[in-house]
């Protein structure tokens, strides 16, 4: 019986000592925060939530340098509440704009951080609105790079976050080439045909959105509206 007392008072210690140790462990004691801005017009450049541009950053001080990741939000912002105060390089990736060469950067506290772009594409003059039963979407493009664009979009969801990923309806038009940008393009999206996930009387978020081909690249987007069909 003593044996098994010991036992367990020398299991209780060897427990306390690992919480101890665990809770000496440094919390992450820094936030960094930014958006990506149009570096000519300097207008949030938007983005998908899903599958859209990524921000890879790498913490100096260790030999694995490992990439960790920050995903960016629709409105082209981003937010790490949680990172620790150090020296980082840190990369966008796989954008919708020309990409952008790493930069180191100290984060201390509450750390700015914006990444000035130019977009593959600008949508302008965006205007969407529900004529009869269709959805009818009218823009402009006006292209940056010399790379053909690919298609353009009109995406419905009941979601903000809408975009080419997240979609319950669709119609889009191939362009496979370089865009007039005097030209009014018109996309028109019939309710009716799609009745069974866009419901009479229902709210939904219409996005109108280019694709430049390139290695990677994402949509750019006129700003998300909001209709009750």
């Amino acid at each position: 019986m003593k044996n098994i007392k010991t036992y367990i008072s020398a299991l209780a210690l060897m427990l306390v000592a690992g919480s101890c140790s665990i809770d000496n462990y440094p919390a992450p004691d820094a936030q960094l925060h930014g958006s990506f801005l149009d570096i000519d017009t300097n207008e949030p450049v938007e983005q998908d939530i899903i599958r859209g541009s990524t921000i890879e950053f790498i913490e100096h001080g260790y030999a694995s340098q490992t990439k960790q990741t920050m995903i960016v939000k629709n409105d082209g912002s981003y937010r790490n509440n949680l990172i620790f105060s150090n020296m980082y390089t840190i990369t966008p990736v796989r954008g919708n704009f020309v990409p952008l060469a790493p930069q180191e950067v100290n984060v201390d506290g509450e750390t700015l951080l914006d990444f000035k772009v130019q977009p593959y594409i600008r949508v302008k003059e965006a205007k969407i609105e529900k004529s009869g039963g269709k959805v009818v979407a009218s823009f402009k493009l006006q292209q940056t790079v010399i790379n053909n664009v690919r298609k353009i979009g009109l995406y419905a969801h009941p979601e903000p976050s809408v975009g080419e990923p997240m979609r319950t309806a669709l119609i889009e038009q191939e362009i496979n080439g370089v865009i007039d940008p005097n030209k009014t393009y018109k996309l028109e999206l019939d309710v009716s045909a799609n009745s069974n996930v866009l419901k009479t009387g229902g709210q939904y978020f219409f996005r109108v959105g280019a694709i430049i081909d390139a290695p990677e690249s994402k949509f750019n987007y006129a700003t998300a509206v909001r209709l009750t069909l």
